[in-house]
């Protein structure tokens, strides 16, 4: 999911005092700079966005960004909350704005003009960042704030905006000496260029590398419903005749698991997995290289042992070896059951195919004909009944339920790609927020699924209510026919789903602690428990619905899917744990050199990877990690809020309502849904559980044993 920068805090439309806003000329002239306006609370002029426009929108956004720095820097009176926090947040609007806009086309619209715009605004827009952090009147009023909190009468909320507003330039380097100040910008430069690029050698191995098949005897296996998605990617490339399974979680996964084809099973799997890994004009092997040396200096300069140590130093986890001790407790347990599952496989391909040995473009083909066999369940006998738009509907009815949300189809509002809807969110009838659904595959998005903020939810000037996104990369159907999709796409789509809740139910007074911009090991929490209300027995007797007879699942198929709940998870924990520890072992190394290559195969020895498995992002295309800082030394962040899931899944496990208990329900919302960032995340989980979180739920929901009491 996107994450917001601080450094352009304020959302509300006022002008700083003595700063006058874009004037309406500008505004006019390039449409992307101006307030936001129109029916429902104001919304991106998405209608009128021009590549051309977004350089000098930003650098225009920046230039108004720096005149309100200086006002509030050079401000001759003390330093008070109000004339220095509170004078931050509401800066930064059109940069705000330009921003948001900004994201969309590089994640969603990214093709080779915008590509080239990236490249050249990312180290300019570094530069901005610590310009402002850097800046040492700035920084010294902020200091002054803080220092005084205690003593000042500030509100909760002000005394903790004033924390993590210090918090953040002292992180960042604001007290360094200037020749440490220079370095900094330096690298940080060096790091978004790198970033950027390895983003678009990534969406460029996704686009130009596909598996085509050309006749019917390499469809063997395939679902009506993959053949034809693969049909319509393969005339949307001009392949008449053709069938194209492109190299995309949503494509690769579903093929992987249906062919009976095991040569193009390979093929498929190998073009997946070495996204990234080619020689040549897109290889980011070098690139990691660079990127880690650089981090590890930073690291160093901001007075951390290593990267990992000043990444988690901010986070629920605090050290690398709370992070890393947690992996590896879940780690042993996951790999005993890999080796069960893949016996279990081992001996149904001994009877059908005699002679072959698992490898890892057999695992999902063969794990399927093993739930088949042991749970009497297969992924074909579910997908017909899970429709996009029915899911879709039931993630809309259980928000409802637990949130008193409303979602409206709006037609008035400009989209940036015609497949994109817009709804109106509304609680008691009042508009809380606007939620944006752009669902398909298409040239120039980045691949897989996530959330994006286009404005956060805020009070303090005025009232603004929060825009969120959902993104995902479902390959479109034949004309006329539903978008039949996998129980693991309809469970990240819950998930991502969390992420825009989280946003929505926000209910704070400062953007900078509004919405999903809490602690980074945390933020998967909310999106990780919203996937509990999809089996529930509420939704699958609503929505899913066969797309030919209408019927719901019956609840033999739903008592099946419970079932087999905890099955092929060490599959799921190891592939997935694979990537999160060689992620923490790459930015622990410190000064080391690193060869990705190298690394990521001594690491997996080290732990003793299942040959059987490749990790879930490989080093060459961890875009988590390597396409900018998101989650870099901090993909353990799933499995730490997975803990947390577990746990709460089991507050509403145990009461009277089950999943719709409102009084849980209520508690979730009051404790975690709508205070944002406004107390620390373990204090948050601690008011709704009533306690400390612990593993042991973790470890029944995976169906692992439980860890030994120490």
């Amino acid at each position: 999911m996107d994450r917001r920068s601080f450094l352009a805090a304020g959302t509300a439309a006022t002008a700083l005092a003595g700063v006058p806003l874009m004037s309406q000329a500008a505004a006019s002239t390039v449409p992307i700079l101006g307030p936001w306006t129109g029916p429902h609370h104001g919304a991106p002029p998405f209608d009128r966005i021009a590549v051309a426009d977004f350089k000098p929108a930003l650098l225009a956004a920046m230039e108004e960004n720096r005149g309100e720095i200086a006002v509030i820097g050079g401000d001759a009176a003390a330093p008070t909350f109000a004339n220095t926090i509170a004078a931050m947040e509401r800066s930064g609007q059109a940069l705000n704005r330009v921003g948001a806009i900004f994201g969309v086309w590089t994640s969603t619209l990214n093709d080779k003009p915008m590509q080239a715009v990236a490249q050249e605004m990312a180290p300019i827009l570094s530069a901005y960042q610590d310009e402002v952090v850097q800046n040492a009147a700035l920084f010294a009023r902020v200091k002054a704030v803080h220092d005084a909190r205690e003593t000042s009468g500030l509100t909760p909320q002000q005394k903790r905006l004033t924390e993590v507003v210090y918090r953040q330039f002292a992180r960042q380097g604001a007290a360094l000496s200037p020749a440490d100040k220079t370095r900094l910008a330096a690298i940080n430069q060096r790091l978004a260029t790198l970033s950027t690029t390895f983003s678009q050698n990534e969406l460029a191995d996704e686009e130009g590398y596909a598996l085509t098949l050309t006749s019917e005897a390499d469809l063997a296996g395939l679902p009506a419903a993959i053949v034809a998605g693969a049909a319509a990617a393969a005339k949307a490339k001009g392949q008449e005749d053709r069938w194209l399974i492109t190299n995309t979680r949503s494509s690769m996964e579903p093929f992987l698991t249906y062919s009976t084809r095991r040569d193009l099973r390979e093929q498929a799997f190998k073009l997946w997995a070495s996204r990234g890994d080619h020689e040549g004009p897109h290889d980011n092997n070098p690139l990691i290289t660079e990127i880690l040396s650089l981090r590890a200096e930073k690291a160093k300069l901001l007075g951390f042992a290593t990267f990992a140590h000043w990444i988690t130093d901010d986070q629920m986890a605090k050290t690398p070896d709370a992070a890393m001790g947690l992996m590896l407790k879940v780690w042993a347990p996951a790999k005993a059951r890999v080796a069960q599952e893949v016996a279990d496989m081992q001996a149904r391909a001994d009877v059908e195919s005699p002679g072959i040995r698992i490898e890892a473009w057999d695992y999902r083909f063969y794990a399927e004909k093993v739930r088949k066999a042991k749970y009497d369940l297969d992924e074909s006998e579910i997908k017909p009944y899970l429709q996009l738009d029915k899911l879709r509907e039931a993630m809309f009815w259980a928000a409802g339920q637990l949130y008193g949300f409303e979602f409206v189809p709006v037609s008035d509002l400009p989209v940036a790609q015609p497949d994109i809807r817009v709804f109106e969110v509304r609680r008691s009838g009042r508009q809380i927020g606007l939620w944006y659904f752009d669902p398909y595959a298409r040239a120039g998005k980045q691949s897989g699924a996530w959330m994006s903020e286009y404005r956060l939810q805020e009070r303090f000037a005025r009232e603004v209510t929060p825009i969120v996104s959902n993104n995902a990369n479902f390959v479109k159907a034949a004309p006329g026919d539903p978008i039949l999709v996998s129980w693991d796409d309809a469970v990240t789509m819950f998930h991502e789903f969390g992420h825009a809740l989280h946003g929505l139910n926000s209910d704070v007074d400062y953007p900078t602690l509004s919405g999903t911009n809490v602690a980074r090991d945390f933020v998967e929490f909310p999106s990780q428990l919203n996937e509990h209300w999809l089996p529930t027995h509420e939704v699958l007797t609503r929505f899913a619905l066969h797309y030919k007879t209408g019927e719901p699942m019956p609840d033999a198929l739903v008592a099946k899917i419970r079932k087999a709940h905890t099955f092929n998870k060490g599959f799921d924990t190891v592939e997935y744990l694979a990537s999160a520890i060689v992620d923490m072992k790459a930015h622990l190394a410190g000064a080391t050199p690193i060869d990705a290559r190298a690394f990521e195969a001594a690491t997996l020895k080290e732990i003793g990877m299942p040959r059987e498995i490749v990790m879930r992002h490989r080093m060459p295309h961890f875009g988590h990690i390597f396409a900018g800082e998101g989650y870099a030394a901090g993909y353990y962040d799933y499995i730490w809020a997975d803990t947390l899931t577990a746990d709460a899944a089991e507050a509403f496990a145990e009461a009277p309502g089950g999943f719709y208990d409102k009084a849980v329900a209520k508690r979730l919302h009051d404790c975690i849904m709508s205070v944002g960032n406004t107390i620390e995340a373990a204090e948050a989980f601690r008011r709704f559980r009533g306690r400390d979180v612990t593993i042991d739920a973790l470890m029944r929901d995976r169906g692992f044993p439980a860890p030994a009491k120490t």
